[in-house]
């Protein structure tokens, strides 16, 4: 499992008239978001896999009330609409702080606070640098990939989960800000030292692209923050005539279904991207016309594609518009409505479901691939590209 310190704990907000599904990540366990009110955003399943179900009805009235009337009394709002989303049986609600909702704000934008660092767990739990970004306060201080990091902040990371060795980076029992420090325990062959370095706000490239071989390029889609249909687009415009196209999705954690419906127009001429409903109200998304309809396409996915990234897997799917290989993806699928509290909280409640075009239900289901494919899944979609058009 791996990980880098763009995500910190979960977050479940969304904003202004953004359309927003879970930003959750393998990272973060659970992590989902949402949007403002009047624009659904989506929750996720049990750890079971079950599809959560449908929250009671009047279940957003009681929670808002709750939180009223804590309002007057001079009680906190927040652990009142707290109290009543646990009795309400909607097990993706949750309330958060105004804090935690103007920092989702800026991870939405593609900039999160931290250190630049890129890291993964061994089977000995020890956590090795992968790779550090690049004009970060990591890389200032000459930090490598293939480095160990042995602690933080005098505590010892090894053994611990990625997820929380992410949160310590980012300083998130503390509520570290940009210009913090935090001190690094390294070690580099036989050499072991200490770095503190200063957090800083960065932006993450959500977008990278590659080319795999002459006939084929890779599109990697970390998440569906802030431009990134447009920057999707862009590749598919300089992909050479002929070549095919591998969309990679894996681990992809879902963002903004605005940017997730924004790349399926990439490859997609107009037509349905997904249905949703809200309190019994169905709604639709569609593609722009004028994508890519003729280039060799390959989504790859696995358990770590969530949320708006399967919304995109399936609409690709349904339409016969690319091959899906990996294994299947997480199954997060539950629309949710964010209603702000009064004292600036936001608690997010669950009012439907998102659907692919052929009706396909993905939460607590996940998508299946249309080619099982774990280790080596890579080279197996460009095995397949090579059977679906001119590429050899």
């Amino acid at each position: 499992m791996s990980g880098r310190d763009l995500f910190c704990q979960p977050r479940r907000f969304g904003r202004g008239a953004v359309l927003t599904l879970v930003f959750a990540s393998v990272l973060v366990a659970g992590a989902a978001t949402g949007s403002l009110p009047g624009d659904p955003g989506e929750g996720g399943r049990s750890a079971s896999g079950a599809a959560p179900s449908p929250a009671p009805v009047g279940h957003s009235e009681d929670v808002t009330r709750a939180a009223e009337e804590a309002a007057a009394d001079g009680k906190s709002p927040m652990e009142a609409a707290e109290r009543a989303v646990s009795r309400s049986g909607d097990r993706w609600a949750a309330v958060y702080s105004e804090g935690e909702y103007a920092e989702f704000e800026a991870s939405l934008d593609g900039r999160y606070t931290g250190v630049g660092l890129e890291a993964r767990g061994d089977r000995d739990g020890r956590i090795e640098v992968t790779k550090v970004q690049s004009g970060s306060p990591a890389a200032a201080a000459g930090i490598r990939a293939g480095d160990r990091l042995r602690s933080v902040d005098g505590r010892s990371v090894e053994g611990l989960p990625v997820t929380d060795v992410v949160s310590l980076l980012r300083g998130d029992a503390t509520g570290a800000s940009a210009g913090s420090t935090v001190r690094l325990g390294l070690e580099r062959g036989t050499r072991a030292w200490t770095e503190t370095l200063r957090r800083a706000l960065l932006s993450t490239d959500s977008v990278t692209v590659h080319r795999l071989s002459d006939d084929t390029t890779v599109i990697t889609v970390a998440a569906f923050t802030k431009g990134v249909g447009d920057s999707v687009r862009s590749a598919v415009r300089r992909t050479p005539a002929g070549a095919g196209i591998v969309l990679d999705l894996r681990g992809n954690s879902g963002g903004l279904v605005t940017e997730a419906v924004s790349t399926a127009s990439a490859f997609l001429d107009g037509g349905l991207v997904a249905t949703y409903d809200v309190d019994g109200d169905q709604r639709a998304l569609h593609a722009e016309g004028g994508g890519d309809t003729t280039s060799p396409l390959v989504a790859l996915v696995d358990g770590g594609t969530m949320s708006a990234a399967e919304l995109l897997t399936g609409a690709l799917q349904d339409r016969g518009r690319a091959v899906v290989v990996g294994s299947r993806t997480f199954g997060k699928g539950s629309v949710q409505m964010p209603s702000r509290l009064p004292d600036g909280s936001v608690a997010e409640l669950t009012v439907g479901h998102y659907r692919t075009p052929s009706g396909h239900g993905v939460d607590g289901r996940g998508i299946t691939p249309d080619l099982e494919a774990d280790d080596g899944a890579l080279e197996r979609a460009e095995t397949v590209l090579s059977g679906l058009g001119d590429v050899s």
